[in-house]
């Protein structure tokens, strides 16, 4: 199986940024821990506040699609509904 790889960036509104910021740890620790998973780093952008870089890679499209059903109903997810998100996925 090949593996999938998500990259790109999230851009946070002003009025969801600390909330997002509060709950990114546990986003982060969460998501290390599907199986499947064998990178996920987001990182604050150095020039601008509001981007965070995001770069996911999962052992297949199986656990790539796990992962994307349990941050739309978990907590992340509600936080993140105003997010514009810009990524490109390789699979």
């Amino acid at each position: 199986m090949q593996n999938v790889i998500l990259k790109g960036f999230i851009l946070v509104q002003d009025m969801d940024l600390d909330t997002v910021k509060l709950e990114l740890p546990l986003h982060c620790e969460l998501t290390r821990k599907e199986p499947g998973c064998l990178v996920f780093e987001v990182t604050p952008n150095e020039s601008n506040q509001n981007r965070f870089d995001v770069y996911e890679e999962f052992s297949s499209k199986a656990a790539f699609e796990a992962h994307q059903a349990r941050v739309k109903s978990s907590r992340w997810g509600q936080v993140t509904t105003n997010v514009e998100r810009h990524y490109d996925i390789v699979e």
